[in-house]
């Protein structure tokens, strides 16, 4: 998926300063506070996702646009996101779902294990991918050692 387009900028309206106009809504905001996204000003409530309606300014400091829309994060990945399928089991993976990678393959969170052993890798965790397999170390070494190739200890 692209990166997101536009920073969302939360100001202080100040008191002095000749209320600027909502992009949403076309009326003056004034707010205590305002919106400042796509190089427009919006009231709170106007900034919203086209699709599931949220807040865009609770829900981080990015938006997405595309075809005329502004979406959040999820929505924009479900509508125009890649979908695929896990390298382990086989199944969809949404466009929205969290994944680890390695090289061209991707994964569920959960199917990111040893596929002999099951044990699951954490962040920072050496793995080894072998023949499109992934492996933790200890396997990675044994099977190393049973085709020869580890290292003579002399």
């Amino acid at each position: 998926p692209q990166r997101p387009n536009k920073g969302i900028q939360m100001l202080s309206v100040q008191p002095d300063t000749k209320p600027k106009g909502c992009a949403g809504c076309n009326r003056k905001i004034k707010d205590r506070y305002l919106l400042k996204a796509l190089d427009k000003y919006w009231h709170e409530d106007c900034l919203k996702c086209a699709c599931c309606d949220c807040r865009l300014g609770e829900v981080g400091s990015t938006l997405y646009t595309k075809a005329n829309l502004i979406l959040c994060r999820r929505d924009y990945l479900r509508l125009f996101g890649v979908t695929g399928n896990c390298a382990a089991c086989s199944k969809l993976i949404p466009a929205f779902e969290m994944v680890m990678r390695a090289k061209e393959n991707v994964y569920h969170l959960d199917c990111f294990a040893c596929q002999l052993c099951n044990q699951r890798f954490c962040v920072g965790d050496k793995f080894f991918l072998k023949n499109n397999m992934i492996l933790c170390q200890t396997d990675y070494e044994e099977g190393l050692m049973k085709e020869g190739y580890a290292p003579q200890v002399r």
